[in-house]
């Protein structure tokens, strides 16, 4: 008797399992690789966003501190995120106090590009909605 309820439970759980159905006329592993080129663009714009972040904050730190300009790494990250910040600069005025500065304005920049990033994620997933489970199932499955 045991063994008859033990089947009988893992039945009911096999046909509780979900199934991803495919887009109605549309070939499985297309549907797949439309998915995995969305999810990889969700994961090149989080990059890229991080990129910028990771500068940006590099800029506000180095010149509250007081970081001198002509040094290598300095002048390379006031290179890289002055045209990042630039488009933000003079909306808020620039506090100097002995040699070091805060810009609030790189802090505005960070901030308006991680809304751009959001917004640009939402909206490929407003057009073909895909997460990084479905596309592990569709790797799973193929």
């Amino acid at each position: 008797m045991p063994t008859e309820a033990r089947e009988t439970t893992v039945t009911e759980t096999v046909s509780q399992t979900p199934v991803v159905p495919a887009t109605p006329g549309e070939h499985p592993q297309k549907t797949y690789t439309k998915k995995k080129a969305i999810f990889r663009a969700y994961q090149v714009i989080w990059y890229i966003l991080g990129v910028i972040e990771i500068l940006l904050v590099f800029r506000v730190v180095l010149k509250a501190l007081g970081a001198n300009p002509n040094s290598g790494f300095t002048n390379l990250i006031y290179s890289l995120s002055n045209p990042l910040a630039l488009p933000f600069r003079g909306i808020f005025q620039t506090t100097v106090v002995e040699g070091s500065v805060f810009e609030y304005s790189t802090l505005i920049a960070g901030a308006v590009y991680a809304l751009v990033a959001y917004g640009i994620v939402q909206l490929f997933q407003f057009i073909k909605p895909t997460n990084p489970q479905e596309v592990q199932e569709k790797v799973d499955t193929q």
